[in-house]
């Protein structure tokens, strides 16, 4: 059993990993936090003590690192004696602290592709230009590395998976919808990073359609869809990383990922781009300072984890999949439904960060106990997706589905009728 987490990241996802991994730390072991500003780690540590979120004795300690060092990453994971790494720093880190693991034998999770500072919406598959090159070191070193695990994506790609295995002898088409139906009382801001957020929304939008990569422009396709408990919602055809591994694992013909965006967001957003204020390359003012305006952009918008104590309203994000099962056609739409008062309640963040950093605790939770400790790289529609799905529906994330016999929760404590079924008839 793999035991001691090390947490690389400590905005608004980070404080919600550090208090999940405080409430199972009987599973994972003594618990260190890391990023360059030692005092966000400070404060999640004092946050994860107000909340009384340890659930036995242990260690909580906070480091500060340049992840992007992969020698003094290499330091502090064997100095904590961590056996699992979860990065939810930027981006920018994964391949530096992905390096760090493979050095010291440490299983990785993360829950975004590698971006390169440089460069925005490479050509696809954006796994392939990164993370899926280092498969066979992972192979060869027996470091389990699971890619993607928040929420998209992550829980959905797991939602693809199930809908594969128990729902559709074929599907034909995978739409995930991402809406977030909060307010945060704001007159603009970002729910995550605003240097990751922008970046995601400036470049080409790569979807998968007729087997093939398709690209459009932001905000060119809009569709209104309607919701459980959020109702009906206008969203936009995006990018999106879960797109780039479930084009090639899952044989989908269409695979789209439609976000939520209100009207002032894509009015600002449009004049920030139009202006050049989201570019990522340096500018020099008149008076000879050297900066990069998507990071002066950054720097003048709320820090998204100060959105979290006035933050209402919920969010509903799920799998529409369409294709046949028994000869028939059929539609099913797996998803789950946060609110952000609850998340903040229970952790001090709000249901953004909440659905992106609960999902990587349970995937450390299945590496430290062994049923996703495969030594090697995968995806997370890979990996088996009930027991995921299931810890996820303890731990504060439950599934629902809405299909022909109506709307309801889904539970995975059973085992699937089909498989029971096969070791019935073979005994």
């Amino acid at each position: 059993m793999k035991r001691n987490v090390l947490i690389i990241g400590a905005g608004g996802v980070g404080q919600v990993v550090a208090h999940k991994c405080a409430q199972h730390n009987d599973i994972l072991g003594d618990i260190h936090i890391a990023s360059r500003t030692l005092a966000k780690c400070e404060a999640i540590v004092r946050s994860v003590h107000e909340k009384k979120s340890m659930k036995t004795a242990g260690k909580l300690v906070a480091h500060q690192l340049n992840a992007l060092d992969v020698d003094k990453t290499v330091e502090l994971i064997r100095s904590t004696n961590s056996q699992i790494v979860i990065n939810v720093g930027q981006a920018f880190l994964n391949m530096s602290v992905l390096t760090a693991c493979i050095r010291t034998g440490a299983a990785y999770i993360d829950t975004a592709i590698h971006e390169d500072p440089l460069k925005i919406c490479e050509t696809p598959p954006w796994y392939g230009n990164y993370e899926w090159k280092r498969r066979e070191e992972c192979e060869k070193a027996g470091v389990t590395a699971v890619l993607g695990a928040g929420f998209d994506p992550g829980v959905v790609n797991a939602y693809a998976a199930l809908a594969r295995d128990e729902y559709f002898d074929r599907i034909d088409s995978l739409d995930i919808i991402d809406v977030n139906a909060g307010d945060h009382g704001r007159y603009f801001a970002t729910n995550f990073d605003p240097e990751i957020n922008f970046r995601e929304f400036t470049g080409q939008v790569w979807s998968w359609q007729n087997n093939q990569w398709t690209s459009n422009k932001m905000f060119e396709v809009r569709k209104e869809w309607d919701l459980p408990v959020v109702g009906t919602r206008t969203t936009y055809m995006t990018g999106h990383d879960e797109i780039h591994s479930l084009s090639k694992n899952l044989g989908v013909p269409h695979i789209r990922f439609w976000m939520g965006f209100s009207e002032r967001y894509i009015t600002v957003f449009t004049v920030l781009k139009n202006l050049g204020l989201l570019s990522e390359q340096p500018i020099r003012t008149a008076e000879g300072l050297e900066v990069v305006p998507l990071k002066v952009v950054k720097a003048v918008l709320p820090d998204p984890s100060s959105l979290a104590p006035n933050y209402t309203g919920k969010t509903c994000i799920g799998d529409l999949v369409k294709g046949e099962k028994d000869g028939k056609p059929r539609e099913v739409f797996i998803y789950n439904i946060s609110d952000h008062e609850e998340a903040y309640k229970e952790v001090g963040s709000q249901a953004i960060s909440y659905t992106a950093g609960v999902p990587p605790v349970a995937a450390a939770i299945l590496i430290a106990q062994g049923p996703w400790d495969i030594r090697g790289m995968a995806n997370v529609e890979e990996l088996p997706p009930r027991p995921f799905l299931n810890l996820l529906n303890h731990m504060g994330l439950p599934t629902r589905i809405r299909d022909e016999a109506g709307d309801r929760p889904l539970t995975f404590d059973d085992e699937p009728a089909q498989a029971a079924a096969q070791r019935s008839a073979a005994g």
